[in-house]
C-alpha cells in the first residue's frame, strides 16, 4: 500500500470514510424565532412574513398572508399605533421599517384589484355563531370563524357596519371610501350581517346563548363615564364622543370661540381637531399626562397615538400637560372658564403613586365651553345579567368571560384594550377558541417563544438604508376632512421589504451553504426559498459554528451535542 505524503491526494471516495462529525462537541441547528414585530403586533401579524413576500413584488402573497391575521389592513395600516415599529430590530440598526405603510399599501392593492379573501366555502351544515357588534373586533372574529369552518352571524345595532371605525375616527384619517371598500368585500366573504338589530331591543342575549353554538360579545364602550369638578357639570355639557359622533353625522358643531377639553386619548385628539376644522378659534387640550417625544416615561404620556398628537400641535391645539381641573368657573350655569393646577405623582398610604394637585399653580383659562373625554363604559342595555354593575366585561386572553361557557368578549368592552388593532387580535383569537369548544378540542395554547435580539443579527450583512420619507399634507392645508397621510409608492414599499432583516427566519442567502469548510450545509433544492431547503450532514460537521456566526438573520443556533 503506497505511503502518501501530506501533501498527497487521497484515493477518490476515501475522505466519506472518516465520519470527521465524531469530533464535534456542538452541532447546528435551524430555529425559527418570531421576529420583534409579530410579536408586539396586537392583531397577531407576522411582518416578516408578508414583508419577504413585498421584496419579491409578490403583492398578493404578501396580502394573503397579512390577511391571514389581520382582515382590515387597509383601515389598521392607517389607525393603528404601530407597536411593530418601535419594537423593529431595524430601528437599532438605522430606522425601523414603515410597517403600518406597507400594511396599507397592500390593503389598498387588494382593494384596486378585487383579491378575495383566502377562505374556504363553509358546508351549509356548519355551526352557526352569533357574534354581537360590526366593529373590529366582531367582525375580525366573524372572518375567522370563516376560516375555522363555521358560520357566523353579526347582530349591529346600527344600519352599517364599522362600529366606532365609522362613528368616530375621522375622514381626515379614514377615508369612508376606504371603510365602506374594506368592509364591504370582507362581508361579501361569507359573513351573514343583521344590521339594525340592537341588543337588548330586539334579541335578547338569553336567546342567542339558546339559539347558538357560541356568543362572541363585542358592543364597545359607548355611554360615557360620568363626569364633574366637585360636583358641578354645565348645564349644556357634551361628552366628547357624544360630540364626535354628532360631528361625523352632521358635520356640524355649535358655535364656540373657546373650548377646553379634558382627556388624553384618541377621542379627546381627534376631537380637537375636528374642532379645529369647524373653526373654533382656540381648542385646548388639558392631560394628567404629557405628551409623547417629551422624555416622560411611556406610563406617564398622553394613550392618544403620538403621531396624532404632534399633528394636533401643528394645526393649532393647545395641549396642558400634566394639568388638571380644580374648578369651573360659571356665570349663571354656563361655563366662562376653569382653573387649572399642575398635577404630580405622591406616594399614597397604599404605597401606590397617586396624582395630586401642587398647590400654588393655579391658573386660569377662559373659555366658553368643557368637554369631557375622559372615556367611556359599557352600555347594559341587554347585558343586565352579566354586567353585575360594571362598566366593562372582563375576559381571558381567549376572550372567555369569566364562569359563563360559551360566551366570549373582545375589543373595547373588555375593559383593558383600546385600539382597533387589539380588538382585532381580541377577535382572532376568541374565534380560535370558539372553534375548539365547538369540534370539543382543548382550549388554544400559545408558543411562549421570546422574539430575536437584535444582538443575534449579523449586519455586516446589511447596508445603512433611510427610511422613506412620510408624505403628509402642511399643517395649514388641513382645513376639511381629506386624508392627511399619503402613503407610500410601490417603489417604496418593495425598499422596504429589501430592509428587513427576516429577524429569525431563514432567508434562502446560501452564506451557511458556501462558507461550510467541510461542505456539510446541503442544499436540497437548486433555487432554495428557505430553511426547509438546507440540511445538515451531521456525519461530517464538525460543528465549528462557522455557519450560525455567518447567518445574517439569527435562523441557526449552535447547541451542545448531548442535547
Amino acid at each position: 500500500m503506497p505511503r502518501l505524503t501530506p501533501a498527497a491526494v487521497a484515493f477518490p471516495g476515501s475522505s466519506l470514510a472518516f465520519r470527521t462529525g465524531d469530533w464535534r462537541i456542538e452541532r447546528p441547528e435551524h430555529h425559527y424565532r418570531p421576529a420583534p414585530c409579530h410579536a408586539a403586533c396586537p392583531a397577531g401579524e407576522d411582518a416578516q412574513a408578508y414583508l419577504a413576500y413585498v421584496e419579491l413584488e409578490r403583492f398578493r402573497e404578501a396580502w394573503e398572508t397579512l390577511v391571514g391575521a389581520n382582515p382590515l389592513p387597509a383601515i389598521t395600516g392607517r389607525v393603528c399605533h404601530h407597536p411593530c415599529e418601535q419594537a423593529c430590530n431595524r430601528g437599532r440598526y438605522d430606522e425601523p421599517i414603515a410597517i403600518h405603510h406597507v400594511e396599507r399599501f397592500l390593503g389598498d392593492e387588494a382593494i384596486a384589484n378585487d383579491w378575495p379573501y383566502p377562505v374556504r366555502p363553509v358546508p351549509a351544515d356548519a355551526e352557526e355563531v352569533a357574534v354581537v357588534g360590526a366593529g373590529p373586533a366582531g367582525l375580525a372574529c366573524a372572518y375567522h370563524l370563516l376560516r375555522e369552518g363555521l358560520r357566523p352571524v353579526v347582530f349591529e345595532a346600527l344600519p352599517e357596519p364599522g362600529g366606532l371605525l365609522r362613528s368616530a375616527i375621522p375622514a381626515y384619517r379614514l377615508p369612508r371610501e376606504v371603510l365602506d371598500a374594506e368592509l364591504a368585500r370582507l362581508l361579501a366573504a361569507g359573513i351573514r350581517l343583521e344590521a339594525g338589530r340592537r341588543l337588548g331591543r330586539d334579541v335578547a342575549l338569553d336567546e342567542l346563548r339558546k339559539d347558538y353554538a357560541a356568543v362572541f360579545l363585542a358592543p364597545g364602550l359607548q355611554k360615557p363615564r360620568e363626569w364633574s369638578v366637585g360636583g358641578m357639570t354645565p348645564s349644556d355639557l357634551h361628552a366628547g364622543l357624544d360630540l364626535l359622533k354628532e360631528w361625523m353625522e352632521v358635520g356640524e358643531v355649535p358655535d364656540w370661540h373657546s373650548v377646553a377639553i379634558v382627556g388624553a386619548g384618541n377621542t379627546a385628539v381627534d376631537l380637537a381637531r375636528v374642532l379645529r376644522r369647524a373653526g373654533v378659534p382656540e381648542v385646548h387640550i388639558i392631560s394628567h399626562k404629557a405628551i409623547p417625544g417629551h422624555g416622560a416615561p411611556p406610563e406617564d404620556t398622553m394613550p392618544a397615538i403620538p403621531r396624532e398628537v404632534h399633528q394636533a400641535l401643528e394645526e393649532g391645539v393647545q395641549i396642558h400637560e400634566h394639568r388638571g381641573v380644580q374648578r369651573l368657573i360659571l356665570r349663571g350655569e354656563r361655563v366662562v372658564g376653569v382653573e387649572m393646577v399642575h398635577m404630580k405623582k405622591l406616594p399614597g398610604t397604599d404605597g401606590r403613586l397617586h396624582r395630586v394637585p401642587f398647590e400654588g399653580t393655579e391658573h386660569i383659562l377662559h373659555v366658553d365651553q368643557v368637554i369631557p373625554a375622559v372615556g367611556q363604559v359599557v352600555d347594559g342595555e341587554g347585558l343586565e345579567t352579566i354586567l353585575e354593575g360594571r362598566g366593562w366585561l372582563p375576559a381571558d386572553r381567549w376572550g372567555h368571560f369569566d364562569g359563563q361557557q360559551g360566551l366570549y368578549v373582545g375589543g373595547d368592552a373588555r375593559g383593558d384594550h383600546g385600539t382597533v388593532t387589539e380588538a382585532v387580535g381580541d377577535g382572532r383569537r376568541a374565534a380560535m377558541a370558539i372553534a375548539r369548544q365547538v369540534r370539543g378540542e382543548a382550549p388554544p395554547q400559545e408558543a411562549g417563544t421570546e422574539p430575536i435580539a437584535f444582538e443575534r443579527i449579523n449586519t455586516h450583512y446589511f447596508e445603512h438604508r433611510a427610511r422613506p420619507r412620510e408624505r403628509v399634507v402642511p399643517p395649514e392645508q388641513r382645513t376639511d376632512c381629506r386624508e392627511i397621510e399619503l402613503g407610500l409608492d410601490g417603489a417604496e414599499v418593495i425598499g422596504e421589504g429589501q430592509r428587513c432583516f427576516s429577524c429569525g427566519n431563514c432567508m434562502a442567502c446560501d452564506n451557511c451553504w458556501t462558507l461550510c469548510p467541510d461542505s456539510a450545509v446541503l442544499k436540497v433544492r437548486q433555487e432554495a426559498a428557505g430553511g426547509d431547503d438546507y440540511v445538515f450532514d451531521y456525519d461530517f460537521c464538525k460543528g465549528c459554528g462557522l455557519c450560525a456566526h455567518e447567518c445574517p438573520c439569527g435562523y441557526i443556533d449552535m447547541v451542545p451535542e448531548s442535547a
